[in-house]
């Protein structure tokens, strides 16, 4: 065999592997409703509790558009109920994100609202 072509062969090996590995990573995702059947709303604070949350799961916030919203804080934002200006909000009423590994944490930002509509994922 020539030299070339045992390096293409290896080369198209570890990409196959590499495409199997990302494709069992996400099959394994999981896709969470925020809030359940009552959706991203109030009170919605305790509804993690139970579940086991890992990067790369996806949490959907429903709720009618244009009531409420969904950022994306740090945790200082999510302890003081405030946002930043880099931080990333959603608007759409069936926002999707996608969590990462370590603390994610999301409030609504209206006015009022984060006190009861904040919640705080930890994800493997």
């Amino acid at each position: 065999m020539a030299k070339g072509r045992g390096s293409a062969l290896v080369a198209m090996v570890v990409s196959c592997l590499l495409l199997v590995t990302l494709q069992c990573e996400l099959a394994h995702a999981a896709t969470y409703v925020v809030g359940d059947g009552n959706g991203w709303t109030f009170n919605v604070a305790g509804w993690e509790k139970g579940k086991n949350f890992n990067a790369g799961d996806v949490l959907v916030f429903n709720y009618p558009k244009g009531a409420h919203n969904v950022v994306v804080v740090s945790k200082a934002g999510y302890d003081r109920c405030t946002t930043t200006p880099s931080d990333k909000v959603y608007t759409s009423g069936k926002d999707q994100i996608t969590l990462v590994k370590g603390l994610n944490n999301f409030i609504c930002s209206f006015a009022g609202h984060c006190p009861s509509m904040k919640i705080e994922i930890f994800a493997s």
